[in-house]
């Protein structure tokens, strides 16, 4: 069983640090490669680049909750969500070991 998961390339799962523009302000995100694939993946299904989306949704997470505490966990939390409701057809499969 642990064989998918033992085999990805350690490239998915190296952390890729990004700096983008949330709210005015530059700060920079460090998430593990396969998350800023799929982050794209949503981004560009949205219309919007990473950095739009990722402002969009800061925003409501603000306009909601009054903070945003973890906003990488946030992001990764988000990608979970997104695979688990199930991607377009189009969409690529990400999981499977390359």
């Amino acid at each position: 069983m642990c064989r998918i998961f033992a085999e990805q390339t350690p490239e998915r799962y190296a952390y890729e640090t990004r700096s983008l523009r949330i709210g005015g302000h530059c700060t920079s995100l460090r998430l593990e490669t396969a998350f800023w694939t799929i982050l794209e993946e949503i981004a560009r299904q949205e219309g919007l680049s990473v950095a739009k989306f990722a402002t969009k949704l800061h925003d409501e997470v603000l306009e909601r909750h009054g903070e945003v505490r973890n906003f990488a966990s946030l992001l990764r939390c988000s990608c979970l969500i997104y695979l688990s409701q199930g991607r377009p057809a189009a969409a690529p499969v990400l999981i499977a070991a390359e």
